[in-house]
This record gives C-alpha cells, sequence and structure tokens, in this order.
C-alpha cells in the first residue's frame, strides 16, 4: 500500500511541478489538466496556498513521497520497524492529511478551483494516512480496545472510503450548477 500510494502521489507532485515550473517560466502557459473554469490547475498553481511554505507545495511532496516509497519498498524487503518509527510515520502521514484537508477547503471555498492532479495527491495521503494507522491500531502501537483492533483488522478499508467519499460529495455540492448544467 505505501509504494502504491507513494508512486500515485509522487506521480501528483512531479506533474505538478513541472507544469509549475513552465508556468514559472510563461506566465502564459496553461497546465493540461486545467480543462474548464473549474477544473482550472493553473489557478490553484498561481494561488498564495500553492507555495505556504515558500516554495512550491508539490517539492514537498516530492521528497514525502519518496520517502514512503522507501519505507515500503523496504518493508518489501523484509525490513521490520520500532515502534518509534512507525509512530513517525503515522504523525508524518497525519500531517499530510492535515496540510491534504487544508488545501482541499482553499480549494473549494478560496480559490474556487480544483486540481486533478492534487486530487490524486489528496487520494493517496488519505489512504496511506488510514492504512498507516490501522497497522499501528492493530500491532499494538498506537494503544485501542479489541474492539477497535478487530475492526482495523477486518474493515481497514471502511475509513478511508468513507474520508474520501466526504470530500467527493463536498466537490459535487460545491460545484453542483457546474456539474449539472
Amino acid at each position: 500500500m505505501l509504494v502504491s500510494n507513494g508512486a500515485a502521489g509522487l506521480l501528483a507532485a512531479w506533474v505538478i511541478t513541472i507544469d509549475k515550473f513552465k508556468l514559472l517560466e510563461d506566465p502564459s502557459f496553461t497546465p493540461g489538466c486545467s480543462l474548464n473554469p473549474v477544473v482550472s490547475c493553473g489557478n490553484i498553481m498561481q494561488s498564495e496556498q500553492a507555495a505556504v511554505f515558500g516554495f512550491p507545495n508539490p517539492m514537498l511532496g516530492l521528497v514525502a513521497y519518496g520517502m514512503v516509497i522507501a519505507i515500503g519498498v523496504a518493508l518489501l524487503a523484509g525490513a521490520r520497524y520500532r515502534r518509534w518509527f512507525w509512530l513517525g510515520v503515522n504523525a508524518g502521514t497525519g500531517f499530510g492529511v492535515v496540510f491534504s484537508t487544508w488545501l482541499q477547503y482553499q480549494s473549494l471555498y478560496e480559490i474556487n478551483a480544483l486540481c486533478l492532479w492534487c486530487s490524486l495527491a489528496w487520494v493517496a495521503t488519505i489512504i496511506m494516512f488510514w492504512y498507516v494507522t490501522s497497522h499501528n491500531v492493530r500491532n499494538g502501537i498506537l494503544p485501542a480496545p479489541a474492539a477497535l483492533r478487530g475492526f482495523f483488522g477486518e474493515f481497514t478499508w471502511v475509513l478511508p472510503v468513507l474520508h474520501i467519499g466526504i470530500i467527493g460529495v463536498l466537490v459535487l455540492t460545491r460545484w453542483w450548477d457546474f456539474w449539472t448544467s
């Protein structure tokens, strides 16, 4: 799960970074994912929120998703990590979800545009967070009652699907008039 979602996030961050550099070189450049007034990556990339830490946000993604892929590959090769490491991964993916949620709000209600590549990064981050949290709960890294450990053991997929579904509903309702006209 870490390798595939890390790769999806890395792809999104890579494409957004390339388009951002093209936009910096040529302000009239239109990213390929700018399809209409709602799905408009260029509007997102030109916003203040696109560089909240003083550099383009996707550059953070290039590093973070690369690290996630490396952790996932090491796990596939048989690596075993200590509790502190898993808590750090959980904190990192938790930061990613909080940051993605802020970006989602900014996209939907402040910038008034949607970027498909950003949406891919959001989905990848959400799935990673819930699967790492599930791993940590099931393995006792995060203390939880037996019922919650059992839930995560059996239904790990429910919370990421619910989380992504809520975002989908927000996107649909935000631009309902556009989608239905």
